[in-house]
């Protein structure tokens, strides 16, 4: 009897919301991200495919991997999604209901007009098996963070560690990242790879002949050759090269560690929390000891919270940039207690007048302006934003997993945390790196 009423209620809540329903947009359906639990001997495929038969949604896809408890769904533009939400709600056996939010990677507008010394520093250098520019190595962020102590007196490069992505895509044919990438994932096209070159060809781009670099975004530049600079032409890649930045600057602090290029956003910068769900649930259930975020959220999203608890629970170290508003505000998934969110420093140690500050979203800061790195193309690049400092305490969180892979998020966050204080504004200070592994050798018994 109670079965039966509770069908009845359904089919009457059902014929309101049809009868309520109006378009919520013009352009595509929209989209929820639904969890579910098995009842009784129904698994939660019959149970997110029964649900959405009776409230008239699409299942798309499962987007935690092999755990089969979270799903995508679309609902017709004919359809208001917020009564469908809450109808789901009631369904037995969905234990929880959220919008797909959009979500956009981290950059920061830069004032200056010219070039900083060290992109123009083009001398050949070897590192760790590649050639590089000289300015690579030699810019002020490598010394400010002791990445050569580290390397050297602590023979501390990554090796035997992985660290995940979750970006633009990353070049894996750039001559620097070549013998360090591993096989991705795209989910912006739902395919195996990761690079973001799939995003542009030829007529994209406009090579202009001059012998200075060119602006790219709000918060790179990037010069394509020794004579010529490359354009792309409006805001739909206004973030190309953005993930390819971020892998290089890991490879600059853990140069043997491996890199797994996630590719949740596309060239302008967008994407969607489903597909960074899916980017975190791959990168745990794939080996990746490490997770940069350099992306951010406004509001907290319970989904996100969940994935990354369910990442740091498996031993994962978490990473993410603080934003560039220049404001203190939370923002997610750096002000989660489970994520070491990372603020963004000049030069000098001083809090950059971009980054967002407070000490529930800024645990540690790294220096984050004029940082260069590995573009797209065989290129370099130079980058002003936290998604740029966020990569150096990746990197710095790799050095300490290759020391003793048994490191957690917090024993990785308190080993970061022992750096140099410069504001109350951060938690803990900027990242130094040779402090971060004497403190962890210590915490677990070597000299």
């Amino acid at each position: 009897m109670m079965r039966r009423h509770s069908f009845r209620l359904m089919t009457f809540f059902l014929a309101v919301a049809l009868l309520l329903a109006v378009p919520m947009q013009a352009a595509a359906d929209s989209r929820l991200i639904v969890r579910v639990k098995p009842i009784l001997f129904i698994d939660t495929t019959t149970v997110i495919n029964s649900a959405c038969r009776l409230v008239g949604c699409t299942v798309l896809y499962g987007l935690d991997g092999t755990l089969k408890q979270l799903f995508l769904v679309s609902v017709p533009d004919i359809l208001n999604v917020n009564i469908v939400r809450s109808l789901l709600s009631l369904v037995s056996g969905v234990v929880a209901v959220e919008l797909d939010e959009p979500v956009h990677t981290e950059g920061a507008q830069d004032d200056s007009s010219d070039a900083p010394p060290a992109l123009l520093d083009k001398d050949p250098v070897s590192y760790y098996g590649a050639t590089v520019r000289g300015g690579y190595v030699r810019q002020p962020a490598f010394g400010i963070l002791g990445l050569q102590e580290a390397h050297d007196k602590y023979n501390a490069t990554g090796k035997g560690i992985t660290v995940a992505v979750i970006d633009t895509g990353v070049d894996g044919t750039h001559p620097v990242l070549s013998s360090v990438v591993v096989p991705g994932y795209d989910f912006t096209r739902n395919r195996d790879g990761g690079n973001e070159r799939d995003d542009v060809n030829q007529s994209t781009m406009t090579v202009l002949d001059q012998s200075h670099p060119g602006w790219v975004n709000q918060s790179t530049m990037a010069v394509l050759d020794q004579s010529t600079m490359a354009v792309l032409d409006g805001p739909p890649y206004s973030a190309f090269g953005h993930g390819t930045i971020v892998a290089g600057i890991i490879h600059l602090a853990a140069p043997k560690a491996k890199i797994m290029p996630l590719k949740a956003f596309k060239a302008d910068g967008s994407g969607v929390t489903s597909d960074v769900l899916r980017a975190i649930y791959k990168a745990t259930q794939n080996g990746a000891k490490v997770i940069n975020m350099s992306f951010s959220f406004d509001a907290p999203s319970k989904e996100l919270e969940n994935a990354i608890n369910y990442a740091t629970g498996k031993g994962v170290i978490a990473v993410a940039s603080t934003g560039n508003d220049g404001k203190k505000v939370n923002v997610y998934p750096a002000a989660y207690s489970t994520v070491m969110g990372v603020a963004s420093t000049t030069n000098w140690d001083t809090l950059s007048d971009f980054s967002n500050y407070g000490t529930s979203v800024a645990w540690i800061a790294a220096p984050g302006e004029a940082v260069i790195s590995t573009y797209p193309m065989g290129t370099y690049a130079a980058a002003w934003g936290t998604s740029f400092s966020t990569p150096f305490a990746a990197g710095a969180a790799a050095l300490l997993a290759e020391t003793a892979s048994s490191i957690n998020n917090n024993q990785a966050a308190d080993s970061e945390g022992t750096g140099v204080w410069f504001s109350y504004d951060v938690a803990k200070g900027r990242l130094d790196v040779p402090a971060a592994i004497r403190a962890w050798r210590k915490a677990v018994g070597l000299p």
